[in-house]
């Protein structure tokens, strides 16, 4: 720690902090209209400027790192003039349009006009044409662009885009998208986020509501198992309209968070229509007395996970829930070698991993969070990234190091090689080092085809890397081999302290496998599908025998892939019964879905905490504290290895589960922004050839007991014999998909043309 003075308070400060964060975190305000904590000092706008002593002229606090000893000074009158001209500079032409521009009453320009008393210009500029671009989802104004840079480092250093760039031109300068006309970018919206004026723009939102008529509600996003911090942002109708509220956008604290496109576009998911049918609610109770089994996705509350849970416990259902189980067992065969439950990895350790080894997931639409802090480890450790997959992914380009392709199901066998490879010498246990001395490297090379220079490539790339983490991907975790992988992923934990993380494939899958003691697959006189099919559906999409509410109607929380238990509450009323409701009915003593927040088994991690208790809020000094940590316990370890079994062989035209960018299911799909994209099969040249297609057949597809229809479209950015088949189109269905490994040779039927 560092001793220094600002404005006469002694404060202490981490070494390589700057001047402006250990001012930030002690309490002491100093402007900015560039910085953003998140991203390398952009050092553009100048107002972050501080007097030091001994120090002659004005001093930059966003880059200055702190001294000992150093006597700083953020406010005098010399401090205030210069603040206040480069306020009139940037007030030069500035459309004075408050009343129209929707960052009126949020926006940081006007905040600090304000602030500095700049009410009068005594200088201009000559004005010229200035455009207004929209692009899809985001729009554009180059005359409210004061060019801060935000957008820019943020799209770069953070989402790992880098989509945009700025035109120099003096006066004509502005953001343009990078080498293109279009922007070609996956749509996340961060560079709305951190405009401090009203030049990045939803162009969903505009025109629509003022800043300061929305009603802010802190939630989670119900997407995918990131459980990113969100804000519903809503209002409610006039006197001519509906006096139910209606969420407007979706806002994040952009300082600690990022969110992606499905997060910040897809928000009215909500299911409008429910209603009290007293009919139905009798016949869902009868439904669940004449069951033997529930059947019920991931995409739900950990209370809502308890009281099925209970539910069992008193009545005896069978619980079925694939992909939880899968990832349930995944993680059970891990604690046997690592000796804990949970895994230790975290998105902050990935964050601040100089090495990076992702394997089984196509990481850009699986999870945009990790993806983010895949790109902060590239951008502000110089990470070296290794992706490994058989399909490479084109868009990962700007971080990825080395891309090492394997043959589809051989994940076993390359995992296997890879503990070989970073682990050698490192083993202190007997049996698992034969094991490992005992692979068949060749073998396994030549069937996975992965060559034993690209291991030594990797190793050598990895040498030098102190802080290492594994990223384990739902191709993994799906496998038929699941349990042998897991615990070879948990071996990098155990001998080299690796930062493992397993990424949850559904936005609770974590929270359901550690809550419910689940059931394989089987036959049953009678199934109630909660959000999932069955012989009696409760339904949060509509249309079933009994409407639930969505997750943007419900109070409670979700566990994400980080082990954190975080909060959401409800964005919008609901209308119709709850499944506490009808527990309550079935004499399981039910009023509040919440009251079992509090219950959640601490013997699984969970911390006994009332729902109102739990924490929810962003500060200079702590970050984000929002809910708590899942708590690792002890577990008895037993380091037997199977044998890696004969690695499969997958020939021909080869089908990939996989959703497209800002696509994570039903709820997605079905809202009014992102519910217009086509669900197509999406192949390349050769993959045509192979399954003797042509552009723009339309093809029927079973898979799972599900059958579907697909347009097939070529996209010359793939390559080789895989296809991605997306699911988010399929309502319910899609539950019975998610447990799957997602490569297969499915039959491709030829039904007609797009057309037709």
């Amino acid at each position: 720690m560092i001793k220094l003075t600002i404005d006469g308070h002694k404060i202490e400060a981490r070494k390589g902090e700057t001047i402006l964060q250990a001012a930030r975190r002690n309490g002491h305000y100093i402007p900015t209209m560039c910085y953003l904590s998140k991203v390398k000092p952009i050092a553009s706008c100048r107002l972050c400027v501080v007097d030091v002593e001994g120090v002659d002229g004005f001093v930059l606090s966003c880059q200055a790192p702190v001294l000992e000893g150093m006597e700083v000074r953020t406010s005098s009158n010399e401090l205030f003039s210069h603040r206040q001209n480069i306020m009139k500079l940037y007030d030069v032409n500035h459309p004075l349009e408050c009343g129209v521009c929707d960052k009126s009453g949020a926006c940081d320009l006007q905040n600090k006009t304000l602030e500095f008393g700049v009410d009068s210009q005594q200088f201009s500029a000559r004005d010229h044409k200035r455009d207004l671009r929209k692009w899809e989802f985001i729009g554009y104004d180059e005359s409210l662009c004061i060019l801060c840079e935000k957008c820019v480092h943020v799209c770069n250093e953070v989402i790992g885009d880098d989509a945009i760039e700025i035109h120099y031109g003096g006066y004509n300068s502005r953001i343009q998208p990078k080498g293109t006309e279009e922007l070609e970018c996956t749509n996340c919206g961060e560079c709305i986020a951190v405009c401090p004026v009203g030049a990045m723009i939803s162009t969903d939102f505009q025109y629509k509501a003022n800043a300061w008529e929305l009603q802010k509600v802190p939630a989670t996003c119900a997407h995918c198992s990131g459980g990113c911090a969100i804000d519903y942002e809503r209002k409610y109708g006039g006197a001519l309209e509906n006096s139910d509220p209606k969420i407007y956008r979706v806002t994040n604290e952009f300082e600690f968070t990022t969110l992606c496109g499905a997060g910040r576009f897809g928000y009215d998911f909500e299911n409008r229509e429910a209603t009290r049918d007293e009919a139905a609610f009798k016949k869902a109770v009868e439904a669940f007395q004449n069951a033997d089994t529930i059947r019920f996705t991931s995409r739900i509350t950990n209370e809502e996970a308890m009281i099925l849970q209970r539910l069992k416990e008193r009545f005896g259902y069978r619980l079925v829930n694939g992909d939880a189980l899968h990832f349930k067992r995944f993680l059970e065969s891990y604690a046997t070698i690592s000796g804990k439950t949970l895994f230790n990895g975290s998105l902050e350790a990935l964050a601040d991993a100089d090495g990076v080894i992702v394997i089984g997931s196509r990481i850009l639409t699986d999870n945009p969070a990790v993806r983010y802090h895949l790109t902060m480890a590239s951008k502000r450790h110089n990470a070296r990234i290794v992706y490994m997959h058989p399909m490479e992914d084109l868009q990962m380009q700007n971080v990825v190091t080395q891309f090492i392709k394997y043959e589809v199901g051989t994940e076993e066998g390359v995992l296997a090689m890879l503990a070989r490879t970073l682990l050698e010498g490192k083993i202190d246990v007997k049996k698992i080092e034969s094991f490992l001395d005992d692979l068949d490297e060749g073998y396994l090379s030549a069937e996975s085809n992965v060559g034993e220079e690209e291991m030594e490539a990797l190793k050598k790339s990895m040498k030098r890397c102190k802080r290492i983490a594994l990223v384990v991907g739902e191709d993994c975790i799906n496998h038929p081999r699941a349990g042998q992988i897991a615990k070879l992923a948990a071996l990098f934990e155990r001998f080299a302290d690796i930062s493992v993380l397993p990424v949850a494939p559904k936005t609770n899958s974590l929270g359901v496998s550690l809550l419910c003691d689940l059931d394989e697959e089987g036959e049953s006189k009678s199934t109630v599908g909660y959000n999932a099919p069955g012989d009696f559906i409760l339904s949060s999409l509509g249309g079933g025998d009994l409407d639930m509410p969505a997750l943007n109607q419900q109070e409670g929380t979700f566990t994400t892939l980080d082990k954190r238990v975080v909060p959401t509450n409800p964005a919008l009323p609901y209308g119709g019964y709850t499944l506490c409701e009808i527990a309550d009915a079935l004499g399981l003593e039910c009023r509040y879905t919440i009251e079992f927040t509090e219950q959640l088994p601490e013997e699984k991690g969970f911390s006994a905490v009332r729902f109102d208790d739990i924490p929810y809020y962003f500060s200079n000094n702590e970050g984000e504290v929002r809910g708590y940590t899942l708590k690792r316990m002890k577990h008895a370890v037993d380091s037997t290895l199977e044998e890696v079994e004969e690695l499969p062989e997958f020939n021909g035209p080869i089908l990939y589960r996989c959703d497209p960018v800002m696509q994570f299911g039903p709820q997605t799909a079905r809202t009014a922004q992102l519910g217009k994209e086509e669900a197509v099969l999406l192949g390349s040249q050769q993959f045509a050839v192979a399954a003797k297609l042509k552009e723009g057949m339309r093809v029927k597809i079973s898979l799972g007991g599900v059958e579907m229809q697909r347009v097939f479209t070529i996209d010359p950015t793939l390559k080789g014999t895989i296809a991605l088949n997306p699911t988010f189109d399929l309502g319910l269905s899609e539950d019975l998909l998610s447990s799957l490994y997602r490569f297969s040779q499915s039959k491709i039927e030829v039904v007609g043309q797009s057309n037709e």
